[in-house]
């Protein structure tokens, strides 16, 4: 879960009784002390977790556990009709149970089999060095929270939802181990200003990306597939626009809305070639950022 160019939630040090993650006044939770104080409990099990121990478990609440249902019995039918190939194939290989929330163990023990790749908990935004950068070593950082129950086809920054129905059976496909492991080589050889870039480019690729199938537009990105309003809206109401990657890195965004703008590969196969290309040139070429 890596910061973008406007910040909904951020974890911070607690002290006394200040919230662990404080919350935008427009966040659908911010009003709600028990949805804080969850939030608070489950950022707690992620700042304590370290390697090689094993991934904490979140004892979801019914509450949530309906919410989990809710979402899948939405966005089904949309996935049917508006996600990629390459996503659908992706859960034939990776099984999400849509009745209970997985645990993110459970979910990794798939995962490792198929790929190597392990989603480990994170409290809340970090650096994008710090978020694609751990893609160069098959980590995926995954928040656990779920989001605002007033809200269950919305949420102002990833949750347990976009994690694992947008992102997990994802890390098992090859296509997107390249891009994602690509990202990563990347972000760790770039400085600050070009590092804006890569997380410009990872938000209208793997998040929002959108990629033309025979003769209609499928969504591939996390974003777009875990998000029942938007996947819904998209190609009526985002502006289509062609894949270019200049463009891409000079174009902000703001994840508290519908995307406006979304750029539009031809293929995903002319996606991953030209991405991971030119991800792998940056690589290569740039020098490492200064360790001073």
């Amino acid at each position: 879960m890596e910061p973008s160019d406007n910040k909904a939630v951020k974890p911070s040090p607690l002290q006394g009784d200040q919230d662990l993650v404080t919350l935008d006044p427009d966040h659908p939770g911010f009003r709600d002390a028990t949805y804080r104080s969850r939030r608070n409990a489950i950022a707690q099990l992620a700042m304590r977790y370290k390697e090689p121990l094993p991934v904490p478990e979140v004892e979801y609440t019914p509450a949530e556990q309906e919410v989990w249902r809710m979402v899948w019995k939405g966005l089904s039918p949309l996935h049917e009709k508006r996600a990629a190939r390459q996503y659908r194939e992706a859960f034939e290989q990776v099984t999400i149970n849509k009745e209970v929330v997985p645990q993110l163990h459970q979910v990794n023990s798939q995962l490792v089999r198929h790929s190597g790749f392990r989603m480990l908990p994170v409290a809340g935004l970090v650096s994008s060095r710090s978020f694609q950068g751990q893609l160069s070593r098959d980590v995926f950082l995954a928040t656990q929270y779920m989001r605002h129950s007033s809200v269950p086809f919305y949420t102002p920054e990833p949750d347990i939802v976009h994690e694992l129905v947008g992102h997990a059976a994802t890390l098992a496909h090859p296509g997107y181990m390249r891009l994602n492991r690509a990202f990563g080589r990347a972000a760790l050889a770039v400085d600050e200003e070009r590092l804006k870039g890569l997380e410009r480019l990872y938000w209208f690729t793997i998040e929002f990306g959108v990629v033309k199938e025979k003769d209609a537009l499928k969504a591939y990105g996390a974003g777009l597939l875990s998000s029942f309003g938007e996947l819904e809206r998209f190609e009526k109401e985002s502006k289509l626009l062609p894949f270019h990657i200049p463009t891409i890195q000079a174009t902000p965004y703001d994840p508290t809305q519908y995307q406006g703008k979304l750029f539009v590969a031809e293929s995903f196969e002319a996606l991953e070639r030209d991405l991971v290309g030119y991800l792998d040139e940056v690589a290569g070429q740039a020098k490492p950022p200064s360790q001073g």
